[in-house]
């Protein structure tokens, strides 16, 4: 057995750093502005015409959301993570 400890993911993540999010969710608009409310709520800096990235499936029934923003803490992270979890619109964030 090895003494070394796992790390933890303030240790494997560097504070402050550029972090992507990928949203997935049922094709509608709202999905887009709402991901975007989500994120600049949380994050300095955020500006969806710049940072939000947006593909449709391949039947157009569902899109995906990529939005880079600066992550500064891990406690950042789960606040967006659990909004956009816990949205209607939202079926996986990654």
């Amino acid at each position: 057995m090895s003494d070394k400890q796992i790390p933890t993911i303030e240790e494997l993540l560097n504070f402050p750093s550029p972090f992507t999010i990928k949203v997935m969710g049922e094709n509608v608009p709202e999905l887009i502005s709402e991901v975007c409310a989500i994120v600049t709520a949380n994050s300095e800096g955020f500006d969806p015409e710049r940072d939000v990235v947006t593909q449709a499936s391949a039947k157009g029934n569902y899109l995906s959301v990529r939005a880079t923003f600066v992550a500064v803490s891990k406690a950042q992270l789960d606040t967006i993570y659990l909004a956009l979890n816990s949205h209607k619109l939202v079926r996986i964030t990654l």
